[in-house]
């Protein structure tokens, strides 16, 4: 494991507008979350085929990204930024939806598989490997393989939106210790929860 920190937090999701308010899209609120809070815009960058933004918080720089590529081709966004800014795998953080989790639920851990996650299978795929880390945000099951689709594609109920809101908050609460490499106090902090 690097001591280094985070450099690049991507959150996986569907641009338009038809996808905004989704399950599917919970990376991006929270790479929203933290851009709101850090004061700073997104701005799309055709050479990075997604949008782009650069603060620095706590005096380490990050980069945030929004991949425009739909979630079945994110990898290539999320190569093109860590090849051209040099960041190494181990500080990319990659948040997503994660079925397995309940809702308001999340988890971080480094590497692992994609468990089914076509925006986590191209980023192993167009990274090359598998070391990044991952925060895994609860959407719940829909409890049948067959309804996945759907349910990843809809909206959650206003009590479950709350609940996943609650909890990136909290996880934006350990941004600090993500950039400086706590990665076990982040941990210690998040997973204490549900």
């Amino acid at each position: 494991m690097s001591n280094d920190g985070i450099r690049l937090i991507v959150g996986l999701g569907n641009p338009g507008a038809q996808y905004e308010a989704t399950r599917h899209n919970v990376g991006f609120w929270f790479v929203d979350s933290i851009a709101r809070s850090a004061g700073v815009d997104f701005r799309p960058e055709s050479r990075f085929h997604g949008e782009l933004c650069r603060c620095v918080i706590g005096g380490r720089d990050l980069r945030l990204l929004k991949p425009s590529t739909y979630m079945n081709h994110s990898g290539r966004s999320v190569a093109a930024v860590a090849r051209y800014f040099d960041i190494p795998l181990e500080c990319i953080l990659i948040a997503h939806d994660e079925l397995d989790l309940p809702v308001g639920a999340v988890r971080l851990k480094q590497g692992g598989g994609h468990a089914g996650h076509n925006g986590l299978r191209d980023s192993i795929s167009a990274l090359g490997g598998r070391d990044f880390w991952r925060l895994r945000i609860g959407i719940d099951h829909p409890g049948d393989r067959s309804l996945v689709t759907g349910y990843v594609l809809g909206r959650p109920s206003g009590s479950d939106r709350q609940a996943i809101d609650d909890a990136l908050f909290e996880t934006e609460r350990a941004l600090d210790d993500l950039l400086q490499g706590r990665f076990q106090q982040v941990m210690n902090h998040l997973h204490a929860g549900r």
